[in-house]
């Protein structure tokens, strides 16, 4: 009898260790390991601590992704010339053959995340370090989640002009206070859309928002154009969406009505010049002051203080061929793909020079 006792309890044991050892190895945020299918890169951003959100608007899917990359770094000023080529070189072909999609400071690493498309449609990620070496990011097995958007433009979908409106699913994402952000098109009458998305992801997801606003270039309000490039701010307490859309009108939404299912209408406060696109905003601190700096493909990057943006309390509601509405500076440098954060006074940038080449460079905290 004792021995059976024994048994049983060495038994138990091992059922405790073996739960000890499953709990232990169970990975966070509902995580699973495996290889997500990737089919395209539209967009970058981190969430928590090695948390890497790949926007990914052929599957009109986002993928969150455990880097394990969150051993902490002081940050260093990154400076590659001609880095699409460098990247090409190192992916075995030549920068005709690729284009950067995307980019994301790690904000614990400060490593930099950049997303290629190869010529075939192909996408790739990549890290650059501080020692401006390149590396692959293996996404095969490797612990993720994943949210599937839902009422997202059908694949054969096309707007007036035959281009597909899929590409569109997913223009822009972000993340802060525990929720993933996310612009872009639904299947809807009024498509221009907003999604937030509690992380981790439970598999349900609440209908998103839809949106209007007032475009000063075009002289009409608009349902169906997608925000480009946003960021969130705090205005008198209150929670804001700053948003950007093509040819070039800052928004504000309040962020408490942008709610499941909710049609919100946007104040335009600036007109930035037509015939170009936002491509990324973030925000910097000069002299004490807080700065929301928006890089732009064809017009020169813009900086605009959070006072004056405070300031401005009127909507813009008419026609602007040029520009106006708050303040804003123009910045000395133009054709700015990429933009992120690297401190609270500089910023990564990757810009086509007036040459042609590609340079990657880090402001010096005076000049942005």
């Amino acid at each position: 009898m004792k021995k059976t006792y024994l048994f049983i309890a060495a038994a138990i044991a091992g059922v405790l260790l073996f739960a000890g050892i499953s709990r232990k190895a169970e990975a966070p945020y509902g995580f699973r390991k495996g290889t997500p299918e990737i089919k395209s890169i539209t967009a970058l951003t981190f969430g928590p601590t090695g948390v890497l959100f790949i926007g990914d608007s052929q599957n009109a899917t986002v993928f969150a992704v455990d880097t394990k990359d969150t051993k902490k770094e002081a940050a260093k000023a990154y400076d590659v010339a001609n880095i699409d080529a460098k990247i090409a070189e190192a992916l075995g072909t030549t920068k005709e053959n690729i284009s950067i999609t995307d980019m994301a400071v790690n904000p614990v690493s400060k490593k930099l995340y950049i997303a290629v498309k190869s010529a075939d449609g192909t996408p790739v990620l990549l890290t650059l370090n501080n020692k401006n070496e390149i590396a692959p990011v293996s996404l095969k097995d490797v612990n993720y989640s994943s949210v599937e958007l839902n009422n997202a433009p059908a694949v054969d979908a096309k707007d007036q002009r035959g281009r597909p409106l899929r590409i569109s699913s997913i223009s822009d994402i972000g993340f802060a206070d525990g929720k993933l952000m996310v612009s872009g098109l639904c299947n809807k009458e009024f498509s221009s859309s907003f999604r937030s998305i509690s992380f981790p992801f439970t598999g349900k997801q609440e209908d998103e928002s839809t949106l209007e606003m007032y475009h000063t270039s075009h002289g009409r309000y608009e349902t169906t154009s997608p925000i480009r490039t946003f960021t969130t701010t705090t205005i008198d307490g209150k929670e804001y969406l700053v948003a950007s859309y093509t040819c070039t009108p800052l928004v504000l939404f309040p962020m408490d009505e942008l709610k499941p299912g909710a049609h919100v209408k946007g104040r335009t406060i600036a007109e930035m010049g037509n015939q170009n696109t936002p491509s990324h905003m973030i925000w910097l601190k000069e002299a004490n002051q807080s700065y929301l700096v928006m890089a732009n493909s064809s017009r020169p990057a813009v900086k605009v203080s959070l006072d004056d943006i405070k300031q401005f309390q009127g909507s813009l509601t008419q026609q602007m061929p040029t520009s106006g509405g708050t303040n804003f500076t123009r910045l000395p440098y133009e054709k700015v793909l990429e933009l992120d954060k690297l401190d609270d006074n500089r910023a990564v940038v990757i810009q086509r020079k007036a040459n042609g080449d590609i340079d990657l460079w880090t402001s010096d905290g005076k000049n942005i």
